[in-house]
């Protein structure tokens, strides 16, 4: 899957990540990706990143010039099941799984579009809820994601990955109109 759309104000355009493109988003969420609210193993990281090797995982990126500056990764799941509406218990979920924006772009809505985007990406492959997850108190995702419209439907203790701050998880949902 490869397309381009219409670039922001700025000129910036979306594109679908390629195979090709695996080692630059990786170095890009490995280095603007870190603080203390992200959750982001090296080794996770590069074996989800890889998989868009294989369709497992899906991409779309935001360029300056040649240079991606901004990333959202996606894939089909089960995982959030315990949260689906009891009339869609069994389907598909899409999960926007790392979000990261090269830190000189930050703040020109360039995450929320790119959430928009990996959405339509989803719901082209019959995801109707989309989850993704965040720290409780990282307040600059949490906008990302209201921006992009999704909703909080959880939030729970989560020490294994958020050793910052309160330690807890939250899980935004966004139902996609189909």
């Amino acid at each position: 899957m490869h397309s381009c759309e219409a670039g922001d104000p700025a000129g910036l355009a979306i594109r679908d990540g390629t195979p090709d493109d695996i080692g630059a988003l990786q170095a890009l969420i490995l280095e603007h990706g870190p603080n203390r609210w992200n959750h982001l193993p090296v080794d996770e990281v590069r074996t989800h990143v890889a998989g868009i090797a294989d369709d497992r995982t899906g991409a779309v990126v935001t360029e300056a010039g040649s240079a991606i500056v901004a990333v959202v990764t996606y894939e089909a799941t089960d995982a959030f099941e315990r949260y689906q509406p009891s009339a869609r218990a069994g389907v598909a979920q899409g999960h926007v799984c790392e979000a990261v924006v090269h830190r000189d772009h930050v703040g020109r809505g360039i995450g929320a579009r790119l959430l928009r985007a990996a959405v339509a990406r989803l719901q082209a492959l019959g995801c109707v809820d989309i989850y993704i997850e965040r720290h409780e108190q990282n307040a600059a995702s949490a906008g990302m994601m209201r921006k992009a419209g999704f909703i909080v439907v959880d939030s729970f203790a989560d020490p294994a990955r958020r050793a910052h701050g309160s330690g807890r998880t939250t899980v935004c949902r966004m139902q996609c109109a189909c």
